[in-house]
């Protein structure tokens, strides 16, 4: 239970500091769905949907009030669909079905038109990769993900270079709406099974029937944290992070805590990721550099994400026996304003992004590119951060937007998704490597059997 003092410190931190719930994300089986008629599984999806989650966003609402905090996005999360639907159009009636109820539900986002081919596809999975740009573009709140590599099966890169190709017609299907389309698709590394935060959200085939997880952030507490030991030594800063994420995962396990008892539902994880969004204050490169940088982007940016980064895992660890997911911190660049700072004053540039994606929670985020950019190349980037992951055995995700019609400038997303300059990648190309295909083969460190 919280303590006195721990309650006027979470006050604070609320009306001060920009410190909420993200997300809690109901994550959803849909395993008792599949039938033998794509119509008849669609209707099943829906009813399922609609059935279990028909006083969640009442019920989240009543938590904020009773507690007072700040409880962002509501948000379903579904089993892969390409394990669910049926191809001959199945695929894209489960999505309609999907984009439908979570609309009158009134969910931000609902996550789990997702594919896992990390080690092969079956003609199935190939089809249903297939229909993601379509699905994008003809739906507002449906998520898409497809993982394509893991420390245990290595790179499948026959889905590598499809997946370069799905986020080009993704994009021009979406090129009069900025190709928002491409900020709702993520592809993965080393996916996991409990993730609340979109657009990599699916329940995965080991998870239960409904589960509750939540998705807390507050990069606005842990610089408000660091501002106060100016001068002190790494130790003593890592110990400030720590001691800092472990008060704010408190507040995520209460609020998880009851959210599933009241919904009926299993209580599944804490992610404690620091996650910016674009309001001053609230920016995990404001973090680094509060921790010593002139600016994200200076040598010693990967040192200090590190460190922030372990120190956030270990507070969650130490508060809670429930922490899951990505946990750590992101660094999408469109959502957060110190990064984007950065990169437009050039002091953060692709490569030293990349270099980050080794230590943070996920890999390149929300990063807009010029819309010239060729399927090869963005399959390029994509194998580099699936390596980065499967040698390294942690996730790494790739969410870039080529914004067609435009090589420089910036683009509004709008919300959460903030803006974003378009970033320089370079002139170089991998198209020969790419067009190798085949699957590179797990890391020698994989086989502890």
């Amino acid at each position: 239970m919280l303590n006195h003092n721990e309650i006027i410190q979470t006050i604070t931190m609320i009306k001060d500091l920009h410190l909420d719930i993200r997300t809690v994300t109901m994550h959803i089986s849909l395993f008792d769905c599949i039938t033998d008629d794509a119509d008849r599984t669609a209707q099943k999806v829906y009813d399922k949907l609609t059935s279990k989650a028909k006083n969640f966003v009442s019920i989240i609402d009543g938590i904020q009030t009773k507690y007072g905090i700040p409880i962002v996005n509501k948000r379903l999360s579904v089993s892969p669909i390409s394990l669910i639907g049926a191809s001959s159009g199945g695929y894209e009636k489960i999505a309609l079905a999907m984009d439908k109820a979570a609309k009158e539900l009134n969910i931000n986002f609902i996550g789990g038109y997702t594919a896992i081919v990390q080690k092969g596809m079956t003609k199935q999975e190939e089809e249903f990769i297939h229909t993601i740009p379509k699905v994008l573009s003809e739906t507002d709140v449906v998520c898409s993900s497809v993982n394509v590599g893991s420390t245990k099966a290595g790179i499948n890169m026959d889905a590598v270079r499809l997946m370069g190709e799905i986020i080009k017609k993704t994009a021009e299907k979406t090129k009069d709406k900025n190709c928002i389309g491409c900020a709702k698709l993520v592809v993965f590394a080393n996916a996991v099974e409990d993730n609340p935060f979109m657009a990599g959200s699916f329940n995965g085939i080991s998870e239960g029937d409904c589960v509750i997880n939540v998705g807390i952030s507050g990069p606005g507490v842990v610089k408000a944290a660091i501002e106060r030991i100016k001068g002190e030594d790494c130790s003593v800063l890592s110990e400030t992070i720590k001691n800092t994420a472990f008060k704010i995962s408190r507040m995520g396990e209460l609020v998880g805590r009851e959210a599933a008892k009241q919904l009926n539902a299993e209580f599944g994880i804490i992610d404690l990721s620091l996650a910016p969004t674009p309001e001053v204050g609230d920016s995990v490169g404001e973090v680094l550099e509060e921790m010593g940088l002139s600016s994200v982007g200076a040598h010693g940016t990967t040192a200090c994400l590190a460190m922030l980064n372990d120190a956030v895992k270990k507070g969650g660890s130490m508060a809670s026996s429930r922490v899951g997911g990505l946990s750590g911190a992101f660094i999408p660049v469109s959502e957060d304003i110190g990064m984007i700072r950065a990169v437009k004053s050039g002091a953060l540039g692709m490569d030293k992004l990349e270099a980050m994606t080794s230590v943070c929670s996920v890999g390149l985020d929300m990063i807009a590119i010029p819309g010239s950019t060729s399927a090869k190349t963005i399959a390029a980037i994509i194998a580099d951060e699936a390596a980065i992951g499967v040698i390294n055995g942690k996730t790494t995700a790739v969410r870039v937007i080529p914004v067609i019609g435009k090589e420089e400038g910036e683009v509004e997303f709008g919300g959460l998704m903030g803006r974003a300059p378009i970033m320089n990648i370079g002139n170089g190309n991998a198209d020969a490597f790419i067009d190798r295909g085949g699957h590179i083969p797990a890391p020698i460190h994989s086989y502890r059997n």
